[in-house]
């Protein structure tokens, strides 16, 4: 069977690249390992998907690492603007969140991986799912892919759209580093990224098994763990420590989950913490529940407040210890109370507000690829031309999305790389 171009992964870069393809009249064959293309997509964002976000460049280049100048050409080929006109123009109306973020106006994931299939036919191009490819090599000017199952597909163009490590149960287990390797091409180191930080004593390990680096979601939460595990804070400011040093510090909104810590702050400092912990360093984190407030101040609302419990009639005969539930009870959830005291023993009145303020946890591990949003690593950049996503040294191969070394913050940043990625080496292959 021969094409003009064969993509090998049919997620958001790959589909993106067959619909770029189709701008220049170019047939492309999709070959997609699982049953379905887009599984990553469907479950972005708790499945509602937050699939761009509007920052202009100078802002949104902010979130991308390690080298955003990489995608500077790729993202002003193929804009966020441009991809919510792409989708509007293929039938998906979209709505604008705080902090720029862009969601499809249903909140289905479903309807941006059916937009992705329906413009990506609509270009000529042809998706083969259930594809698993088991080899690719050069035949003079074409490539030969085999795929289990079906004939060898002949293409004088070749994208690479395998996306990284991390979900491996959609489909993304670092096949394609393997291929760009075979082809001579560099790769660094992968990690976890945009993951849950395990505080120490939040999961119940295994005899024997160390605290320290890849800590499976799957173990079972501890009792500290089981008392924080579904809180959610708000207007929180978390301040990552690395080796004792202040390393990043983000204002937002903070999960406990059956994982570790997550939310925004808490993907927004994971991949410098990931980094940290797997070279060595420690890694802490230092909650301040209550920002707003400077600490003399808090300070002195709780000591009125604990003069208010004292004066209460309902107070009389209850023990120190129920007076000060109730007066942890006015200043954060019911539901944290029991999990902030067991992590931060000797509270008690005098030292509450800078408790509350300073709030530590030693976090030395991580959950892995088993539930990261992103994998950090991937091909070098240094040799794929950033103005068209070819390799350098390999004419015909291009690269896209996940499997390149560049990933982003969350809020939009990961999907919107993959689509301008992906659309540049599709139109790039194609003329």
């Amino acid at each position: 069977m021969e094409t003009d171009i064969v993509i090998i992964g049919g997620g958001a870069a790959g589909m993106m690249a067959a619909a770029g393809a189709g701008k220049f009249g170019a047939h492309a064959v999709v070959l997609e390992k699982m049953p379905r293309p887009g599984r990553k997509i469907m479950i972005s964002g708790k499945g509602r998907c937050n699939f761009t976000n509007m920052k202009a460049w100078q802002d949104f280049s902010a979130h991308v690492h390690p080298k955003a100048a990489f995608l500077k050409n790729a993202f002003y080929n193929f804009t966020p603007e441009d991809t919510v006109a792409f989708f509007r123009e293929n039938g998906m109306e979209s709505v604008v969140e705080r902090g720029d973020r862009v969601f499809p106006a249903s909140y289905k994931a479903s309807d941006v991986v059916d937009t992705l299939v329906k413009a990506m036919k609509k270009a000529g191009a042809e998706l083969v799912a259930g594809a698993a490819v088991t080899g690719i090599r050069r035949d003079q000017e074409k490539f030969v892919v085999s795929a289990a199952g079906m004939e060898d597909i002949s293409a004088g163009k070749l994208i690479l759209a395998t996306g990284g490590l991390s979900y491996p149960g959609t489909g993304s287990t670092g096949d394609g580093y393997a291929w760009a390797e075979n082809f001579g091409h560099r790769t660094t180191r992968r990690f976890p990224s945009l993951t849950a930080l395990v505080p120490s004593g939040y999961k119940s390990l295994p005899d024997g098994m160390p605290e320290k680096g890849h800590i499976d979601r799957a173990l079972p939460l501890s009792d500290l763990g089981r008392l924080l595990a579904g809180n959610s804070l708000r207007n929180i400011t978390l301040t990552a420590i690395i080796d004792g040093n202040p390393a990043a510090e983000e204002f937002g909104d903070l999960d406990f989950t059956d994982g570790g810590i997550e939310g925004p702050c808490g993907f927004r400092v994971s991949r410098k913490c990931v980094n940290a912990i797997d070279n060595g360093s420690k890694v802490s984190f230092r909650i301040d529940l209550k920002p707003a407030v400077a600490e003399s101040d808090l300070e002195n609302r709780i000591g009125r407040l604990w003069k208010e419990i004292g004066n209460d009639r309902r107070s009389a005969g209850k023990s120190h210890r129920d007076r000060f539930a109730i007066l942890l009870g006015k200043l954060i959830p019911m539901s944290l109370a029991e999990g902030f005291l067991r992590s931060s023993s000797g509270t008690d009145v005098g030292n509450l507000a800078h408790r509350l303020k300073n709030w530590e946890f030693r976090i030395p591990g991580y959950v892995g690829y088993e539930r990261c949003v992103v994998t950090a690593g991937g091909v070098a950049t240094d040799g794929i031309s950033p103005r068209t996503m070819e390799s350098r040294t390999i004419p015909g191969l291009f690269m896209a999305g996940e499997i390149l070394d560049l990933d982003c913050d969350t809020g939009g940043y990961n999907l919107q790389t993959a689509f301008s990625t992906g659309m540049l080496a599709g139109m790039s292959a194609a003329k």
